[in-house]
């Protein structure tokens, strides 16, 4: 979904990595957590955290910082757990999204997103649905439907069927 396609205001959740300030439009967050222990699975890419028990629901943790190339994030009071539910190839797939800090939840018009610039062929930015504006500030719009390549939610998909946990690890 391009700049072009949000034509009516919308809510977006900020959080924050390091210096920078991300949205996600609100319709995809479940809930918020508190940082919890989270279960590492073996034989894992390094930005999967692990699994965390939600009401006897398995929900893969993933540590938006790595993802980004960034360093670990570490816990603090405010590192938290955006449960948020990405969409692919018409499944719905539940996810923990760790991140420093939950900033606030406001609306943006339309005509305060840019699009997202247009870097080179090497950095790839589809996952950027534009760049917000707020008091002088921008806000990194991610289209968190595309923040996670096909091959890597599979894998995450395959972590609630141990049968295909195996055999993603395996081979």
């Amino acid at each position: 979904m391009s700049v072009q396609s949000i034509i009516d205001t919308r809510q977006y959740l900020t959080f924050q990595l390091g210096e920078e300030v991300f949205g996600v439009d609100v319709t995809h967050v479940r809930e918020i957590l508190e940082f919890t222990t989270v279960t590492k699975v073996p034989r894992t890419p390094e930005f999967m955290r692990g699994v965390i028990n939600l009401r006897g629901s398995v929900v893969p943790v993933l540590d938006m910082r790595l993802k980004f190339g960034m360093t670990r994030t570490d816990k603090t009071v405010d590192t938290c757990i955006i449960v948020v539910e990405v969409s692919y190839e018409g499944e719905t797939t539940i996810l923990g999204a760790l991140v420093d800090s939950v900033q606030e939840v406001f609306e943006l018009e339309p005509d305060q997103i840019e699009p997202a610039p247009r870097i080179g062929i090497q950095l790839k930015t589809e996952f950027i649905r534009g760049m917000g504006k707020r008091d002088d500030r921008f806000i990194i719009i991610l289209d968190i439907d595309k923040v996670f390549s096909s091959e890597e939610l599979t894998f995450i998909e395959g972590m609630g069927n141990p049968g295909e946990e195996k055999k993603m690890a395996n081979g």
